[in-house]
């Protein structure tokens, strides 16, 4: 049966966005992975799929797949795309549009300017809701190594929830990083149980970095959402940034707000781009 899909990015970071609304649609790990392929297939990072409320204060459910099949709670960049989407298909003429998704309920703001703020939730820093294996909530965990190719036998991170797990790195320059080499290392690290996305951060003064992530299920994206929303967050609680922060990813620039308390959402804005429409 043909789908319907439309192929989206938020600063390169590239979905596929099919409205199971308005059309059936049964989905399997080998499916995703074959239209995932940039080769064989549309190519993307993650799929998106729109979905009917689950609750009387969300307009729409909001479901996230990685290259890889599995699917994972959440997704900034994906977030903005999403609101876009439904804006612009006629799916909601709300310009506020709260949706639900694994890891619960965001709220997406469709700006003047054609970019997104994402009311991303406030922060988890608890080990056992990111999750991370540990005795007791640091902002600085000492992560063992197995052999690798840097040859590092350890190295400090933060770690932190976005509504999904991340690994946040300081490093002096992004451009020789070993991202993907470590990026494939702590993305599996045993201390992670559902597996973890990973930022490398280079601070370039109070309220700017530059950042490159390599992501659970997809490797290293041009730009990650939830991954700029932590590391922004990680910076700001360890004293070394102030908000708001400009995140320079790859694709772009993201710009994050957070006020330091632990109950205090934070908030992203940036650009969601339609590509094209297409049939599979």
């Amino acid at each position: 049966m043909p789908i319907q899909f439309t192929k989206m990015h938020g600063l390169g970071n590239d979905f596929m966005v099919i409205d199971a609304i308005n059309q059936p649609l049964a989905l399997n790990p080998a499916t995703i992975k074959l239209w995932a392929d940039r080769h064989f297939g549309i190519g993307f990072d993650q799929l998106l799929v729109v979905e009917p409320p689950k609750t009387a204060d969300t307009l729409f459910t909001y479901r996230i797949f990685n290259a890889d099949g599995s699917e994972v709670e959440q997704c900034g960049n994906g977030a903005r795309c999403f609101a876009r989407f439904v804006f612009d298909k006629g799916l909601t003429a709300e310009r506020i549009i709260p949706v639900g998704t694994a890891s619960g309920r965001i709220v997406l703001s469709l700006t003047e300017d054609g970019g997104v703020t994402v009311n991303m939730g406030a922060p988890i820093f608890d080990p056992a809701l990111i999750p991370f294996t540990a005795e007791a909530a640091s902002s600085a965990y000492e992560l063992a190594l197995p052999q690798n190719p840097t040859g590092l036998s350890s190295l400090t991170i933060d770690a932190v929830s976005m509504g999904n797990p991340h690994a946040v790195i300081d490093v002096k320059d992004i451009n020789t990083a070993p991202v993907r080499e470590l990026g494939a290392i702590i993305e599996q690290h045993p201390r992670f149980p559902n597996r973890t996305n990973v930022g490398f951060m280079q601070r370039l003064d109070s309220h700017t970095i530059n950042l490159r992530v390599f992501e659970r299920g997809a490797g290293e994206t041009l730009a990650c959402g939830t991954g700029a929303c932590a590391a922004a967050v990680s910076g700001i609680r360890r004293g070394v940034l102030l908000s708001p922060v400009t995140i320079n990813v790859r694709g772009g620039q993201l710009h994050i707000e957070w006020r330091g308390e632990p109950s205090e959402p934070v908030m992203m804005t940036g650009p969601a781009t339609h590509v094209f429409d297409g049939v599979i």
